[in-house]
């Protein structure tokens, strides 16, 4: 399903203009990434036409029992209004088995949360601590589980474990 949206082409129709594969940056949130897609709408206001964008991430599964999806658009609308200057009220998510788009709002607490998480994920890079990986059914949806590997790295296995014993070992 992503194949196409990650395949940096774009195409207008009508007055839409669907751009697949947008590099996304925040200095102020400290995010990079790459939208899906970003549809930008041509609205007339004040005699001028303007280009209005929307984020569409595009999603295989079913829409989630927790906001991580809604977080992610958030993230990417947030990187969007600071790299063009606009303001984005909502955008999709887009899930392959329903086959259908959710609207999504971006109001204060969904933005909120959004830089909450922004904020975690940096204090966790700062401090130099791998989060053990808790592996679960969806884990088998995931397009990191070759490098996440979390029925390998559970809880109870250490890279610092590994390479003492490997070092020591090595010296016997």
């Amino acid at each position: 399903m992503h194949e196409r949206v990650h395949s940096d082409s774009h195409e207008t129709r009508g007055r839409v203009r669907i751009v697949r594969g947008l590099p996304l940056r925040s200095f102020r949130l400290g995010l990079v990434g790459q939208a899906d897609v970003v549809e930008f709408h041509k609205i007339d206001k004040n005699d001028q036409s303007a280009w209005q964008p929307r984020p569409v991430e595009y999603k295989r599964g079913r829409p989630k029992k927790d906001s991580c999806d809604l977080v992610q658009i958030c993230g990417q609308a947030m990187c969007l209004e600071e790299m063009l200057g606009c303001s984005i009220d909502y955008g999709y998510l887009y899930y392959g088995k329903t086959k259908r788009r959710l609207l999504v709002e971006f109001n204060e607490d969904l933005r909120e949360q959004t830089e909450q998480t922004a904020l975690k994920l940096h204090e966790l890079i700062s401090s130099g601590q791998t989060p053990h990986a808790q592996y679960s059914s969806k884990c088998e949806r995931c397009s990191l589980l070759s490098m996440c590997m979390p029925q390998i790295c559970t809880s109870h296995k250490s890279a610092s474990k590994y390479l003492k014993k490997v070092l020591i070992d090595s010296l016997t």
